[in-house]
């Protein structure tokens, strides 16, 4: 019996977290600002930094191996020098060009890459220029229509009125009689 048990606090001693870094400073429940973003300090770096809007899965690698942060770190746990370095790494992005998410911009013709507010806003004016130019995809955006040619017989139907040629159960028309018919 006792060598039973001997054996299961062995295994419960020998089951560690997945990663915890000794050096690591304890600051996990804190919030960090990054980029006008409120991240969890308990959360991975990696996933962490996809929290931004305008910052996908491929674009916080690129910052992680650039700038030389581990990805399976807490962000609670950076410092405040390296958390100046991921936001102006964000604001000014030194990465090839096709991870760019704005390249060859409307008006200037730059290939950059916008993120937070900015990128909501540049969004928005996005689609009023193409409303205002009436384009097709402006136009199915006043509608409220899709715009990239899904389906809509079955979906976007925004419950407004029941379908048509749809009846109740147990409802029947009576025909009306013919003028001919005796």
């Amino acid at each position: 019996m006792e060598a039973k048990t001997e054996i299961k606090e062995e295994k419960r001693q020998i089951q560690k977290p997945a990663y915890k870094n000794p050096n690591e400073k304890k600051y996990e429940g804190r919030l960090v600002r990054i980029v006008s973003e409120d991240i969890e300090g308990e959360m991975a770096v990696y996933a962490g930094l996809t929290k931004i809007k305008g910052v996908s899965w491929g674009i916080a690698n690129a910052i992680c191996n650039t700038l030389g942060v581990d990805k399976r770190k807490k962000i609670g746990s950076l410092t405040p020098e390296e958390i100046k370095k991921i936001s102006e790494f964000i604001k000014n992005p030194k990465i090839p060009a096709y991870l760019l998410n704005r390249r060859k911009d409307f008006e200037t013709g730059v290939d950059k890459h916008v993120s937070g507010t900015e990128l909501e806003l540049q969004r928005e004016f996005d689609i009023k220029r193409l409303k205002k130019i009436k384009s097709y995809r402006g136009i199915r955006h006043g509608a409220g229509l899709p715009v990239r040619g899904q389906r809509t017989k079955a979906h976007f139907r925004k419950n407004k009125s029941k379908g048509a040629g749809i009846k109740k159960k147990g409802e029947k028309k009576e025909r009306p009689a013919k003028p001919y018919e005796k």
